[in-house]
């Protein structure tokens, strides 16, 4: 019981320290209890299946567990390096990208109509068994010489 308590709270200060924004603060579920992401590269073999929380986003999911998603503007819809693709079916349940998100989507590398940026879809029960494919290449745009965290 102690423990779970612990959990919980460590679980809601870390929210509260680190917002999803901050992709590296996204606290991994246990075991059973997340919503399902599973990885794939380009050629579409699996890299990894893991579990996240609601809310989480697909870019901070993959640093979390050291896909190489890279992410170079940290999420501020600077570029398009999070870049990733998406069934259909799941891809209908997601929110309309918004302007700078489909601005970014123009200059990534094999762009499709099921294409999203990783720091923008945030994670619904509804997506769980999601499938997110890694584009074979990234393009970045982003350079004003920030140079990004690596996570």
């Amino acid at each position: 019981m102690w423990t779970e308590v612990f959990s919980n709270r460590d679980k809601n200060l870390s929210s509260l320290l680190f917002p999803a924004s901050y992709h590296g603060g996204v606290v991994r579920p246990e075991a059973g209890t997340g919503i399902k992401i599973h990885f794939k590269d380009s050629k579409g073999n699996l890299i990894k299946t893991v579990e996240a929380n609601e809310g989480d986003d697909i870019l901070g999911i993959a640093h979390e567990y050291d896909i190489d998603l890279e992410g170079a503007c940290e999420g501020s819809v600077a570029c398009s390096t999070c870049h990733v693709i998406l069934p259909q079916e799941y891809y209908d349940l997601l929110p309309e990208p918004e302007d700078d998100e489909n601005d970014m989507l123009d200059m990534a590398f094999g762009l499709t109509d099921t294409s999203r940026l990783g720091c923008q879809v945030k994670l619904t029960k509804e997506l769980d068994g999601m499938t997110a494919t890694l584009p074979s290449a990234t393009r970045n745009m982003f350079v004003d010489g920030k140079k990004a965290a690596h996570h």
